[in-house]
């Protein structure tokens, strides 16, 4: 005989009268949450407070609204703001999206980014594995992500951002990028050497790329490259130019921008931008067997050393620790707060309100303002740049460049790599420094978990200084410029040219994407593309939000970062 549970046998009935009436009360919830997600701002209000606008009685709040629009028009003119804002956009010419060419040359695909994926012990990519995940982008489906096999623990990082959709500004499939240098090409040659001297200088002073002689003989030996997009004084590289931008104002002063090292005003506190820094020397990924498992994605077993006294950025390998713990747009978050602190004669002549005599900015053209859009802007260009990386170029990775020159050099493959970074004196100078020929990076990790270009801080970094060249005046010098001392630990004052808001915006973007090819995880034109685009995504969406103020407004006017002026 089975023993009944209490709630079988006799109360079976009276516990499905009680199911059923639990149902017919969820769909009865159900059906209401329905109703109130379609009604108006407006309506939520008057059922918050009484049902008033379901019931049809007259709503109190509702009659008392004044302005010079009823609650319909009002309605029907923020769906014409939206829906023209979306036919703008959707009205561009679609552009092409060509990549370099790289995947389909190469069969072994030594040319595409495949870290974390199964590799062997040349670091190829298991070419199965690399299908799948080429399968994956190509349909989209989130189960097929799943399904990409994993030389490791390690994830990938987040390849279906690539189809989320942006609600303001562009759609991120609607911009576009000159594809990156092939990796034959004498251009890749140019950059990979860069990042090999990078590495090595990674604690050479800011303040000492003069007389350094490492710093020096970098100058030289780029200098020689037939192609190097790099800024050059006079036809060559100088170490005045040595690791810089190309952008108005990037060669002008201290290589560090004043917005890395002005103290930040933060509400009641401030901030004091002195960092913990790594100790000099801290280089990872230096042996092939540390290589290897770091890309076949396993986890690093090394770990960064960290100097007792925070310091001021100062070198290479500071700034690249900076942008190894930053989150997405805290250097920009940090400058606007430091250009509100300037007053009022540092916001754009544009601004309505600084000729306002009985008004001031606050939610429109005010810190709120300021402060929401430099933030908002910086996801919608990683949604762009994400496009890009996983669906369009999947370049690899500077260190599995690294791998590849070190398997050419001592006999284990043969690959076409151009006979310029072969053939440069940095390459013996690693050799006899760490023994092998792989690029020495800044972090444990090496690069992040997705393909190379563009570089995901420079499009951030794009995108909020753009937007803060819209609001700030650009020309204004800024006061009490300062420069960090050869060890990080103060600062002192600068002379010499000067130094305008504009021209440190342009290089606080440009320390932001080329800092992270001092660690050895991005190419130059990860940084320099990856500017243009998040500009392009920025100025999108100033351009939609250009529709929605009240305030008598000439329009956003900015400097782009190939010198020319344009008005929003």
């Amino acid at each position: 005989m089975v023993e009944k549970r209490p709630d079988q046998g006799g109360n079976v009935k009276q516990k499905h009268q009680e199911r059923k009436i639990s149902e017919e009360k969820s769909v009865s919830r159900r059906t209401f949450l329905t109703r109130v997600g379609t009604l108006t701002a407006a309506g939520v209000v008057a059922d918050t407070v009484g049902l008033g606008s379901m019931t049809g009685e007259t709503n109190v709040a509702e009659a008392a609204a004044i302005g010079p629009d009823t609650p319909k028009k009002r309605r029907e003119q923020a769906f014409k703001i939206r829906r023209d804002a979306a036919k703008f956009q959707r009205d561009f010419p679609l552009p092409d999206h060509p990549d370099n060419g790289d995947e389909a040359f190469f069969a072994n695909k030594i040319g595409s980014y495949s870290k974390a994926l199964p590799h062997n012990d040349l670091g190829h990519v298991d070419l199965p594995a690399y299908s799948a995940l080429i399968s994956a982008l190509t349909s989209g489906d989130p189960n097929a992500f799943e399904a990409i096999p994993q030389g490791g623990s390690v994830k990938q990082a987040d390849p279906q951002a690539a189809f989320a959709f942006s609600l303001e500004g562009p759609d991120s499939h609607h911009l576009t990028m000159i594809p990156p240098p092939t990796f034959s090409s004498q251009e890749e040659a140019g950059e990979m050497a860069e990042l090999y001297w990078q590495a090595l200088t990674r604690d050479v002073p800011f303040v000492e790329y003069d007389t350094d002689l490492s710093t020096r003989g970098a100058a030289v030996d780029l200098s020689k490259f037939s192609i190097f997009r790099g800024p050059k004084l006079g036809g060559v590289v100088t170490t005045g130019t040595l690791f810089r931008g190309n952008t108005p104002g990037d060669l002008t002063g201290p290589y560090i921008s004043q917005f890395l090292w002005k103290d930040i005003p933060y509400g009641t506190q401030t901030i004091v931008q002195r960092y913990c820094v790594p100790v000099e020397g801290n280089d990872f990924m230096t042996s092939y067997a540390e290589w290897l498992s770091i890309q076949k994605g396993f986890p690093p077993t090394a770990s960064i050393t960290f100097d007792s006294t925070p310091r001021y950025v100062s070198t290479g390998r500071d700034l690249a620790e900076y942008l190894h713990r930053d989150c997405t747009y805290q250097a920009f978050l940090n400058t606007a707060l430091i250009l509100l602190g300037f007053g009022g004669a540092a916001l754009d002549d544009a601004n309505p309100y600084k000729t306002a005599a009985k008004q001031g900015g606050f939610i429109t053209f005010g810190g709120p303002h300021i402060l929401d859009l430099v933030t908002r802007v910086a996801n919608e260009a990683l949604k762009a740049a994400w496009y890009q990386k996983w669906l369009v170029h999947r370049r690899l990775r500077p260190e599995a460049f690294g791998g590849h020159v070190h398997n050419h050099k001592v006999g284990a493959a043969n690959y076409p790599i151009h006979p310029e970074i072969l053939n440069s004196p940095v390459l013996n100078a690693v050799f006899s420094k760490y023994g092998t020929y792989l690029l020495p990076t800044a972090y444990p990790e090496g690069c992040p978990t997705h393909p190379a270009y563009p570089a995901g801080h420079a499009t951030i970094a794009g995108a909020c200084s753009t937007v803060l060249k819209a609001f700030f005046k650009e020309a204004l010098a800024v006061p009490n410029p300062v420069v960090a001392n050869a060890d990080g630990t103060a600062l002192d004052g600068y002379s010499g040219p000067v130094l305008t808001i504009g021209g440190e915006l342009n290089k606080l973007a440009t320390n932001s994407s080329l800092g992270r090819d001092t660690a050895g995880v991005h190419w130059r034109s990860d940084g320099i593309e990856g500017l243009k685009l998040g500009e392009a995504v920025a100025i999108g969406i100033l351009t939609d939000f250009r529709a929605t103020y009240n305030e008598f407004f000439g329009g956003f006017s900015l400097t782009k970062f190939d010198g020319t002026t344009i008005t929003v």
